[in-house]
């Protein structure tokens, strides 16, 4: 995902010289490829999150569009009162983005994981949240969001994340993304936990069930009208993200329905509880610890389907 980000950034950045990156003193390996081919539109900020959001505002104030990069929850959190009162509350034209979201730093513990980041992103005012399934769609939501005015918040996974897309969908800000179609159970996923999803579908549309697979790449706005289809139209439904159970996807999923007067009972939420911070290990390990891989999918759907 950091490298189909970055790439996508550095296609964008040949063709609009307003475009800006600066980074909290990391990135190795992936930001060199920006910093060498515009090194006048590159800064690294060092370790100060707070400075670098506040540059970022005045950087956007001129007219530029300016991403800010930095690992997990600092870009959010550490600086979470720049983002709200200099980014948001002026609707400035500046794209936070995350690397590694959820517990893709899972050995580094909880002060590397970023697993309230679209809970506390999805508040702000102004906000645009965005949390692509793979890197295809990192590649489209960078041009989306390049092309939206306003404050966005892009969450990426670490590195590795395996291609889903077979090609490139008709990706939209606001809009879910129909990967399968099947009535018996429909997963809803967001981020870089999409992958499990697939494979889990893989595994049960071998068993002969309907799955249906949507990918949601964008938080807020919340695509409403496809939530209320999937609901009219499935007969269990399983969100999926790797994140808190509060004010995440599940959540939203869920409000939506009930603001329509259709809650659905067969609505199953599947995310990380409060006491995930104790946790710490691989994000492989993690996600089975917390039953977000697709074995753990699997034997869920099976067990929604019997009750």
């Amino acid at each position: 995902m950091r490298t189909a980000f970055i790439e996508t950034l550095c296609e964008l950045a040949e063709l609009d010289n307003r475009i800006w990156l600066l980074c909290g003193d990391l990135g190795y390996s992936v930001l060199e490829r920006f910093a060498q081919r515009f090194p006048d539109r590159y800064v690294n900020m060092g370790v100060a999150e707070q400075n670098m959001t506040g540059v970022a505002a005045g950087l956007s104030l001129e007219g530029k569009i300016v991403f800010t990069y930095s690992i997990a929850n600092f870009p959010i959190m550490r600086c979470l009162e720049q983002i709200r009162n200099d980014v948001c509350y002026h609707n400035l034209n500046v794209k936070i983005v995350a690397v590694g979201g959820g517990m893709a730093y899972g050995a580094a513990g909880y002060t590397h994981h970023a697993v309230e980041d679209l809970a506390v992103t999805r508040a702000m005012p102004n906000m645009t949240v965005v949390a692509p399934g793979d890197p295809v769609e990192v590649k489209c939501a960078t041009r989306a969001i390049i092309n939206h005015a306003g404050p966005c918040y892009l969450r990426l996974g670490k590195g590795g994340e395996a291609i889903v897309h077979t090609q490139e969908p008709d990706f939209q800000l606001g809009k879910a993304i129909w990967l399968r179609q099947g009535d018996d159970i429909t997963f809803v996923s967001t981020g870089s936990i999409l992958a499990e999803v697939i494979r889990a579908a893989d595994n049960l549309a071998a068993r002969g069930v309907r799955v249906g697979v949507v990918s949601i790449p964008t938080l807020k706005p919340l695509d409403e009208e496809t939530i209320r289809k999937i609901a009219s139209r499935s007969r269990q439904i399983i969100t999926v993200e790797e994140h808190s159970a509060l004010g995440g996807l599940g959540e939203a999923v869920a409000g939506v329905l009930a603001d329509a007067g259709t809650a659905h009972p067969g609505l199953n939420r599947v995310s990380l509880p409060v006491s995930s911070s104790t946790a710490i290990g691989t994000q492989t390990y993690l996600r089975q610890k917390f039953a977000l891989d697709a074995a753990s999918l699997v034997s869920l759907a099976f067990e929604s389907m019997v009750g």
